[in-house]
């Protein structure tokens, strides 16, 4: 018999019914909220990652088996030509690496694995190597048979050039849309140097 004045909780199916409410609960629902919200926030950069390494697989497969835009494709380069590939290639290297380091730059800022500091350095960076690239292809005298090739590299750094003071507006007013906005310019630059690079250096080889 229960004694007065207490009552004894009773279980029906999972339920306790009766049970005083201790708060346990909304302590726990919270963390468990905020852990569902970072997981779904992880989830989506995974995905627009994902997305952005799919697109960029198909454009570079598409590119790799079509022909190159700025002339047919020939089974060997002249001397000229050869001398020019060499010539172009450690500074080809040097705008890869720039661009590397500040597409990867971008993305660091945005998962928040570096701040605004050291975005900006890299920024800084890829843009001196963009420069000094410029000034070494314009001294550059190629053959005439590899003038278009020239241009479009020229091109090619001026359009990096643009989306790295691009990206640095972003630490000037805070809008990720610098970011977006920069994309597209790196992208178009990227494709460029795929086709100057099926030209000189197939396969990214450096001419024997």
């Amino acid at each position: 018999m229960a004694r007065s004045g207490v009552t004894t909780p009773r279980v029906v199916g999972d339920e306790t019914v009766g049970a005083p409410a201790t708060g346990r609960l909304d302590g726990l629902g919270r963390p468990r909220v905020k852990l569902f919200l970072l997981a779904g926030v992880a989830l989506g950069l995974v995905a627009i990652a994902a997305l952005a390494l799919y697109r960029e697989t198909t454009t570079v497969a598409r590119l790799a088996s079509a022909r190159p835009s700025i002339g047919p494709a020939r089974p060997a380069l002249t001397g000229a030509e050869e001398t020019y590939a060499r010539t172009l290639w450690p500074i080809h290297n040097e705008v890869k690496a720039g661009a590397l380091r500040m597409t990867l730059g971008g993305l660091n800022y945005k998962l928040r694995e570096i701040d605004g500091v050291n975005l900006r350095e890299r920024v800084r960076v890829a843009s001196e190597v963009y420069r000094e690239a410029e000034v070494k292809i314009r001294a550059l005298a190629p053959p005439p048979s590899l003038a278009s090739v020239h241009a479009q590299y020229l091109e090619a750094v001026r359009l990096y050039r643009e989306a790295a003071r691009e990206m640095a507006q972003v630490l000037d007013d805070g809008r990720d849309a610098h970011l977006v906005a920069a994309f597209p310019k790196s992208q178009e630059a990227g494709t460029a140097l795929l086709r100057v690079g099926q030209v000189l250096w197939p396969g990214e080889y450096l001419p024997n």
